[in-house]
């Protein structure tokens, strides 16, 4: 895509966050640029922020366990919060959640703020709480996330470990927003990401008009369950103003 296209560019360095307010129609464009990123996101109606997405109706809806091409993010309402209308990577994990400071101590050593000033290891949890509370919301709206560039596999066993296939420099993904959206991400290392060294990869997120959808768009029509999705979210802005307001 030229970089013309987009309306706005950021780099995400990691162990950062960050929020977005992603208007309907629009899509976001995260791209890993050194391939050792992982993408915690957070998803909300931003008309009404109690409806937020929620990881076990996406799974049940679509009959998967991962996110891909074709696939969206369901809310709580039955809503798709954002489509992936494209994807290079392939494979973008559910399950695993984020990172809290012990995790990153006991993977990373004790890297605090009082050791290392703007240089510490941030965590997922604390960064996900701190753009939660930009946007008037709590520990209560930290729901289970989805990990972009993230690949993880499970053994016979039931052992889950990341997968070499997650890295990838320069694989990115395309999230369009189907209703008004309140993106929140962090950019700490993915829970089962090993050690010694804290990544230090930045991510690119870059905002573009992806315009109307069609009848035919792949992730409208890639099960029934998303057609009936489709078909909520263009009630919700039949209602006066786009939908009742919080």
């Amino acid at each position: 895509m030229p970089s013309n296209a987009f309306l706005l560019e950021e780099r995400i360095p990691a162990g950062c966050h960050h929020a977005l307010l992603l208007k309907r129609g629009y899509a976001l464009r995260l791209t890993d640029l050194s391939g050792d990123g992982n993408v915690g996101l957070l998803a909300f109606n931003a008309d009404e922020r109690s409806e937020r997405y929620n990881m076990a109706d996406t799974l049940k809806a679509q009959h998967t366990h991962k996110l891909a091409l074709g696939n969206v993010l369901y809310s709580d309402m039955g809503r798709p919060l954002l489509s992936i209308m494209g994807d290079s990577f392939g494979w973008h994990d559910t399950i695993c959640g984020t990172t809290n400071a012990a995790m990153i101590e006991a993977t990373y050593g004790l890297n605090d703020f009082q050791l290392a000033r703007n240089g510490y290891y941030r965590n997922g949890r604390d960064g996900f709480l701190m753009e939660l509370g930009r946007w008037g919301l709590g520990r209560r709206d930290l729901v289970p996330n989805a990990n972009f560039f993230s690949t993880v596999t499970v053994d016979d066993e039931g052992n889950i470990a990341l997968s070499e296939a997650s890295y990838q420099p320069g694989a990115w993904v395309e999230l369009r927003a189907e209703l008004n959206v309140l993106v929140i991400l962090s950019t700490a290392p993915h829970p089962l990401r090993e050690g010694p060294a804290y990544p230090e990869g930045e991510i690119e997120a870059g905002v573009f008009w992806a315009g109307e959808v069609p009848a035919t768009d792949l992730c409208r029509t890639a099960c029934g369950e998303n057609q009936r999705g489709f078909e909520n979210a263009e009630a919700w802005f039949a209602l006066p103003d786009g939908g009742p307001k919080a």
